[in-house]
This record gives C-alpha cells, sequence and structure tokens, in this order.
C-alpha cells in the first residue's frame, strides 16, 4: 500500500489510478468532517471535491512540512469556514434587504396615507360653508379664538361656537383616514 504522499506525486505527474486511491481513503471521513462542520450535505460534497483539486495543484513541496492528511483536511476545514463565513454574509445581505424593503415600503405607504389625509382634507374643506371655511384658514394660520373674533367681528361664543361645527364636519368627511376617538 503506498503511502498518502507518494500517491498525491503521482497523481501531480498525472496517474488517475492513484487519484482514485487517494479519493477512496478520504471520501468518507473527509466527507463526515465537511457535513458536520457545513451541516449541509451538498455544501460538504462540493468542498470535498474543492479541497481536492486544491490539493492537487498546491506544490509538492508543501507536504515537506507534514502529511498529504494534513494538507487535505487543513484545505477543506478553509474552504468550509470559507463557506460558512459566505453563507452568513448572504443571509445578513438578505436580511438587511428585507428590513430595508419592509422600512421603505412602510414609508411609502405612510407618505401614500398622508398624502391622501391631507388631499381629502383640501377637499372637506373646500366643501365648507364660507364661515366655517374662513375660520379654518385663520385658525391654521395661527390665531387664537379670541384673534378670529375680533378678525370676523362676531362675539367670541359664536367663534367657539362654530369651530365646534367645522371639526365636527370635518370629524365625519375624514372618517375613512382618522383611527375613531
Amino acid at each position: 500500500m503506498d503511502p498518502d504522499e507518494t500517491l498525491f506525486v503521482r497523481v501531480r505527474a498525472g496517474d488517475m489510478e492513484a487519484f482514485d486511491r487517494l479519493y477512496e481513503r478520504y471520501e468518507t471521513r473527509l466527507f463526515a468532517y465537511l457535513r458536520a462542520m457545513l451541516g449541509d450535505r451538498l455544501d460538504a460534497e462540493e468542498v470535498m471535491h474543492d479541497a481536492f483539486m486544491n490539493a492537487l495543484r498546491t506544490n509538492p513541496d508543501a507536504l515537506d512540512e507534514g502529511s498529504f492528511r494534513a494538507l487535505i483536511y487543513r484545505i477543506a476545514r478553509n474552504l468550509a469556514l470559507n463557506r460558512r463565513r459566505d453563507a452568513g454574509r448572504r443571509e445578513k445581505k438578505i436580511k438587511d434587504a428585507a428590513r430595508e424593503s419592509e422600512s421603505t415600503t412602510e414609508a411609502a405607504d405612510r407618505a401614500l396615507e398622508t398624502r391622501q389625509l391631507e388631499t381629502a382634507l383640501a377637499e372637506a374643506v373646500r366643501r365648507l360653508p364660507e364661515p366655517l371655511g374662513e375660520l379654518y384658514e385663520l385658525r391654521t394660520s395661527g390665531l387664537s379664538y379670541e384673534q378670529i373674533a375680533d378678525v370676523v367681528e362676531v362675539p367670541l361664543g359664536t367663534v367657539k361656537s362654530r369651530m365646534h361645527q367645522m371639526v365636527h364636519v370635518l370629524r365625519e368627511e375624514l372618517r375613512p383616514w382618522i383611527a375613531p376617538e
């Protein structure tokens, strides 16, 4: 039985039978190691294949530092760690994109609702009777009830009564857009 290192040198020289023998020696144990590391059969198979391909491209002088077994396991481990890291990054990007999409969708929904409410309010104000529409414009301009009474030359009680009426009408008009109190 040829040592792994001898088979490795023969594989580098193009001996496919030597490759088959090396592969058979490590197939079960290396696959089990990678499967345990990655938790997925397909990922483990891909990494194992890549590990053998990378090992075969390695300079035979690398074996001076250790055995073929150490080399193949080191390469397989590094590839598996890279795969896990990449999977984690992909998962994070997917989650971030989903959160961003939700956030963007929610912001767009809120903006649309706000525009619809503003449009509905503008239409409701436009339909108000003249005295109530005037009160709305004065109040949204920042005038107090007392100042409004002075401007429209009516008693303060009349302003309060009209404001109450105006709020009631606008609430009814905007009921689909506002939560009931």
